[in-house]
């Protein structure tokens, strides 16, 4: 056994965490999951995928997020449809506003505002981007695709409209980092999409196309690492690519890093939760894989793990074709 070794105030969070590393509870698990990614990062072999959940972008993680992509600290991403449509609202100048969670919220309703928890946003600011949305489809119609290509069009398009916007999914269509958005259709992008379809417009998501294009990236990489900001449906897709490539006599083994960070107890039964260790037994996860699960708020956590991560100046390794 080895001893834990007190953790000390540090100024470099590179260090701070590597020290976490070595004591107890999630501040352990905290440090724990630097290591882990820093080890993906490490591995050319490895394709790191990233289960976006929660209302990440509202509560102040998008620079955090495009950073992780401009250092290529993730290859793709598996996201909410409300994440991206609020990332989008950003970058058209919708912006969200510091509130309160003790509010009076038919007051809030009364006077058109939104909440999420303690942040605040305009209904009719987020109808004018619905708007935009749909409009969006009209120059893209007809289409039929998956999330993942209407996404690189939308940001594609994000860009071409407002060059000094800044989003991640901008930033992920200039450096080619494919999002999927699984349940597209339960978000305001879907609402866009509904109302441009009640117009005429010829546009069909097809999600099927989406699980058959990841399961396929996971297919043809040598590796994989995950890395789960909460869970819900953007893990469990992930999850299941490595079920999808079993019954096509392609048994990959499991992922082969995995990190979750949350704040669903297992105990609850919900997917959310589900541990690793019950994730192997699906093979889902490989057996001897690096893992851990960090129950912590993802707000706290991510931008402490993503600036120990740029802090180290740690590369990523060049990957393997």
């Amino acid at each position: 056994m080895k001893p834990t070794q007190p953790v000390k105030p540090n100024s470099n969070i590179t260090a701070l965490l590597e020290s976490m590393s070595r004591t107890g509870f999630q501040g352990r698990k905290l440090g724990e999951s630097l290591g882990i990614w820093t080890r993906m990062v490490n591995d050319p072999d490895c394709t790191i995928f990233m289960g976006l959940s929660g209302a990440m972008i509202p509560a102040g993680m998008q620079n955090v997020l495009i950073e992780l992509v401009k250092h290529r600290y993730v290859d793709v991403i598996v996201s909410t449809g409300a994440n991206i449509f609020h990332d989008t609202c950003e970058h058209l100048g919708v912006r969200h506003y510091l509130g309160h969670h003790h509010a009076d919220d038919e007051a809030l309703f009364a006077e058109g505002i939104d909440r999420i928890y303690d942040v605040f946003a305009y209904e009719e600011e987020f109808r004018s981007i619905d708007a935009e949305i749909s409009r969006f489809a009209d120059t893209m119609a007809p289409f039929q695709g998956s999330s993942r290509e209407f996404i690189r069009l939308l940001g594609n398009w994000l860009r071409e409209q407002k060059p000094q916007g800044r989003s991640l999914i901008a930033t992920c269509a200039e450096y080619g980092v494919p999002i999927f958005i699984p349940a597209l259709c339960d978000s305001s992008i879907g609402i866009g999409l509904v109302m441009a379809r009640r117009r005429g417009v010829d546009v069909d998501v097809d999600q099927l196309a989406d699980t058959d294009e990841i399961t396929r990236m996971v297919e043809e990489a040598k590796k994989t690492g995950v890395i789960y900001v909460g869970g819900g449906v953007p893990k469990n897709f992930i999850q299941q690519t490595q079920v999808i490539a079993s019954i096509h006599d392609q048994n990959l083994g499991g992922h082969a890093y995995a990190i979750q960070y949350t704040t669903d107890a297992p105990h609850w039964g919900g997917l959310s939760g589900c541990t690793f260790e019950e994730a192997i037994s699906w093979g889902k996860e490989a057996p001897a894989c690096p893992r851990v699960q960090c129950f912590c708020d993802a707000t706290i956590a991510l931008p402490i793990v993503a600036s120990g991560l740029i802090g180290s100046g740690i590369e990523r390794a060049r990957r393997s074709p």
